[in-house]
């Protein structure tokens, strides 16, 4: 009953995935508190370079501090942007990032439409050697 319980309490609400490159991925998860309250919850997970699991970062932010932090991380974010980095094609990783999307849907596409055939291919000759008796 308690694992149960506990098991409820870190229970996302809402969950945000967003990948970041091949190794990267970021989730955005709001989590509910035992007092009815919520939080957000930034994980930062990257594969290990040696292809076994993942190294996991995680920050809690609470709901007084939405507005601090959101502030903070877009007035860095602009300072980067426009004072240090400000020749920088930011939409350059957008870009690749939609291109590796693509190629990656497509790949699925492929392997789907590979399993099909093999799926129908079976099925043919199952039917064939039906119809042969």
């Amino acid at each position: 009953m308690d694992n149960e319980r506990n098991q409820r309490r870190f229970e996302s609400v809402f969950s945000k995935k967003v990948r970041a490159g091949k190794r990267r991925t970021y989730f955005f998860d709001v989590r509910k508190t035992k007092g009815e309250d919520f939080y957000l919850t930034l994980t930062e997970s990257t594969r290990k370079f040696n292809g076994e699991g993942y190294e996991r970062h995680k920050i809690f932010l609470y709901k007084e501090d939405f507005n601090r932090f959101i502030e903070g991380l877009e007035e860095t974010i602009n300072y980067i942007k426009t004072e240090l980095m400000p020749d920088y094609d930011y939409d350059e990783y957008a870009r690749r990032h939609e291109e590796y999307e693509r190629e990656d849907d497509d790949t699925e596409d492929m392997e789907e439409a590979a399993e099909i055939e093999t799926k129908d291919n079976k099925a043919g000759l199952e039917s064939e050697d039906d119809i042969s008796w």
